[in-house]
């Protein structure tokens, strides 16, 4: 692919070097845990990192961050929006569940907490 968008990080990120081309991009909301990215950069791939709030911790960009942030939320009230959430959902009891499924590997999309 020409561009691979990574959401999770550490390990997702370096294997991203499997499907983007050379000298394609990355780009991750995720940039934490330790990385080995020797087949990125061996494949000459720029890494784009995003990270969403520097704008309300910075005050730099803040009023297009506004913008993005309304876009959003009309979207979310037309119901056009639709999260990716794991099949299996938890309590705030079993919060340390959670995050074993999350550990684990094997959620897909989102976990989700309820009362």
């Amino acid at each position: 692919f020409d561009v691979v968008f990574d959401m999770t990080g550490a390990d997702a990120l370096a294997a991203t070097a499997e499907t983007v081309r050379t000298r394609g991009q990355v780009v991750s909301i995720a940039g934490f845990g330790r990385v080995n990215m020797t087949s990125l950069f061996m494949k000459g791939v720029s890494i784009h990192f995003v990270f969403m709030i520097i704008p309300m911790l910075t005050g730099e960009g803040r009023e297009r961050h506004g913008e993005i942030l309304r876009s959003v939320a009309r979207l979310a009230d037309q119901g056009r929006l639709k999260p990716h959430l794991d099949s299996e959902h938890f309590t705030f009891a079993q919060v340390a569940d959670a995050h074993r499924r999350l550990e684990s590997g094997k959620a897909v999309g989102k976990v989700v907490l309820t009362r």
